[in-house]
């Protein structure tokens, strides 16, 4: 609280919030971006487990929503859509400078042209059903964070609402991504497969690793003096 003095009237006025920028949050926003970014460039991969196929992205896409998970507790949900809208952006711009790349003449000495179209001329379609899928999936796994976390409280049930929270986030992403990249070119029952596959997988990955996200949110709150999370 401040106190104004005028002609020996006070009024008390709340202090207004800080609004720097965390050094913190600038990591996580960074390494937020290179997730996205790394993910897209090998989700061309896809990987066999057992009789489930799947794309490499899986492998480091999943940490994304674990940082925004960790960011909409820390530091809420205005920075949370921040840093969506720059993982967006800096994804998009990385694939049109591949585009780009692969449109300007090549020296006498380039070889393998073909190959680089072959891996990373991605198809207009593929593209737009990716970017449509990450935004609104990345929004909904914030919103559903933070409104569980102002019903249940800050320091409450934090495995619950990270849990729940990418469910749905991921359930949305692979509800998009699917039908837009893949109908009319694979079966509806082999969309739908994707679709539980990706969004169980992706959950369980979260589940796993919440352990390791909870101490990493304790260490954030108690570097920006807020209380841990029980």
């Amino acid at each position: 609280m401040s106190t104004i003095h005028n002609n020996g009237y006070s009024s008390h006025l709340p202090t207004q919030p800080s609004t720097r920028l965390s050094v913190l949050f600038l990591c996580l926003t960074v390494l937020f971006c290179v997730c996205l970014i790394v993910a897209n460039l090998i989700e061309i991969k896809t990987i066999a487990i057992g009789e489930a196929v799947i794309t490499a992205g899986f492998i480091v896409f999943p940490i994304s929503y674990i940082i925004n998970d960790c960011v909409v507790e820390v530091y809420g949900l205005r920075r949370a859509r921040i840093m969506i809208w720059l993982g967006f952006a800096s994804s998009l711009f990385v694939a049109l400078m591949l585009q780009l790349a692969i449109m300007l003449p090549g020296s006498a000495d380039w070889q393998h042209q073909e190959s680089m179209r072959h891996i990373y001329g991605t198809v207009p379609r593929i593209m737009a059903a990716s970017y449509i899928a990450f935004l609104c999936g990345s929004m909904v796994n914030a919103y559903v964070m933070n409104l569980l976390k102002q019903r249940h409280g800050a320091d409450r049930r934090f495995s619950f609402r990270a849990i729940i929270s990418t469910l749905l986030g991921e359930g949305l992403d692979s509800i998009l991504f699917f039908p837009i990249a893949f109908a009319g070119t694979l079966p509806l029952s082999t969309i739908i497969s994707l679709i539980l596959t990706q969004t169980l997988l992706k959950t369980l990955y979260e589940i796993a690793v919440l352990p390791v996200t909870i101490r990493v949110v304790r260490r954030l709150k108690r570097a920006e003096e807020q209380h841990p999370i029980d």
